[in-house]
Order: structure tokens, then sequence, then C-alpha cells
């Protein structure tokens, strides 16, 4: 396939790199706010400390590949060695990509392709976070700030009496010691490709990660819409946990209940039908990088 090259002049990519900081800002000044003051926010954090892309690149625009961008100002894109001046402009080079890069579009290109013609898969209930905290005393809990719902013996029960069925290992592995074996799957590293299905929560977020690990090359709106899916899944993530968050206005979603456990699975197809069109354009930037 034949790359299309679409040549943008110097006000039209201004105006595309306004309103992506315009957008993310919203999500990454109340963060930056907060790390001034060392407040720590239980479920926001985790989109900047576990995925380790720091708010002033989540701010910052790329066009992706097969785009030239003209005026004086594009010369600015060339302190990055992933792009080359060309007769239509400055653009990103997808050749570019450094050699100990190369393996992983490759890698990728796999994972999220037999993702897309896996079943998915709706019936964990979102027990991982209950997991994380099972038969933990409290000085061991990882956000000791805020309470649990249940008492230990009764978060322990449930546990016990709802089926574990993790697939994701990157959950699976802050599992206590103890809940491991109560789990369906033992997955690790090299399972990763095998188990990792659209229903999960965790693979949806995910989506985010991959965008920026393949970053410059992945335009900056990509990477934003999936910021912005992993955020809107994180917010149900530790609603259905076992912490009571009520006090920063979000409403347990009580998976220990028939309603909650349909109330979960709702927002698991939904972030499943939200991330396919996602997963397919990652997938198509992968095959760009792979054929150049």
């Amino acid at each position: 396939m034949i790359a299309t090259l679409t040549v943008l002049s110097e006000p039209e990519w201004r105006e595309h790199q306004r309103a992506h900081e315009a957008r993310v800002r919203v999500w990454t000044d109340p963060h930056q706010v907060r790390a001034s003051r060392g407040e720590k926010h239980p479920v926001y954090d985790f989109l900047f400390d576990y995925y380790a892309f720091r708010a002033a690149w989540l701010r910052r625009w790329h066009p992706g590949p097969d785009i030239a961008l003209t005026g004086d100002a594009a010369r600015e894109f060339l302190r990055w060695p992933e792009y080359r001046q060309t007769a239509d402009g400055v653009m990103i080079d997808p050749a570019a990509l450094a050699p100990h890069r190369r393996a992983f579009p490759a890698w990728l290109r796999d994972l999220l392709g037999a993702m897309q013609t896996r079943p998915a898969f709706f019936g964990c209930h979102g027990l991982h976070e209950w997991a994380m905290v099972y038969r933990q005393t409290p000085a061991e809990v990882r956000h000791q700030a805020w309470p649990l719902r249940y008492p230990a013996d009764e978060l322990a029960r449930i546990v016990e009496n709802a089926p574990l069925a993790c697939t994701h290992f990157d959950a699976f592995r802050f599992f206590t010691a103890p809940a491991r074996p109560l789990n369906r799957h033992q997955p690790d590293r090299t399972t990763v490709p095998e188990l990792e299905q659209r229903g999960c929560l965790h693979a949806n977020m995910d989506l985010y990660k991959w965008a920026f690990k393949l970053a410059p090359f992945t335009p900056a709106e990509l990477i934003a819409d999936c910021f912005a899916l992993a955020r809107d899944i994180r917010e149900v993530d530790m609603r259905a946990s076992p912490y009571d968050l009520a006090r920063l206005g979000f409403a347990p979603i009580a998976i220990e209940t028939p309603a909650g456990r349909a109330e979960y699975e709702t927002c698991q197809r939904e972030f499943t039908a939200r991330g396919e069109p996602l997963r397919a354009r990652l997938i198509a930037q992968c095959d760009r990088l792979l054929a150049s």
C-alpha cells in the first residue's frame, strides 16, 4: 500500500498543535498541580506513574508519518533524530526507527492482531483489585489513605467465593501470594500473546502504553485518544475496587453483588467497543513502520 502524503501549512499544523495541547492539559495540569503539592490521587496518578509517560511528553504534538510540515517554524522538529527535511517539508521518517526498536512493532502487530480475532471475555468481574489486597495486613495495603469497604475477613470471603479469572499478567503480578493460586490462569510474560484479550479493562488501558511506546511515530491525536480511554477505564477500575473512594466522587460498582457485576460487564463491553478502532489504528501504525 502506497502512503498518501498530506502537506500542512504552518498555520494548519500550528492549529493542530494548539488543539492537542489544549485537549491534554485538561488532564495534565491537575496532575502537575497535585504533584507540586505532594498530593496523591488513588485513581489518576496511575496514568502517569505506572505508565511512566511524562505529562510534558503527552502534551507534545507529533504529526505522525506521511505528513509534511511547511514553514520556517517546522525546523523545530528537526531536533528529534526521527525527522528529516524533504522537498515537501519537514517529515518524520519511519525508516529512522532505531535498530534496537525495530522488533517491537512486529511483536506489537502480532499481539494486537491476535486480540482482534480472539473472543472477548467478560466474566472476570473486576476482582483483580480485590486479589491485590487479599489477606494483606493494613500496613501492606497499597492505598492506605483510603478505607476498604469491607473488613479483611469479609473481603477475603468475597474473593474466595467468586472465581478469579484474570488473564492480564500486569494485573496478576500484583496479586498477593495467597490470591495467585485462586486464579484460573497463571499468566506470565511469555503467555501475554496467548492470554491477552479485548474484554479486559487493563488490556484496553494498555492501548495508551502501546501508543506512546511507538512515539514519536504515533500521531499525538492517537496517543491522546488512547489516554482518554485509559482515563475512563481507570475510573471504573477503581470504582469496582474494594476501596471506598466516595469522598472523591467515585460511587462504588459493587461487583460483590449481581447488579454490580452486571454494571461492570456493561462497562467492559462499552470499553471493548471503544478500543476496537484505536487498536486498528495502532495496527496500521505498526504496518507503516514495518513497511519502511
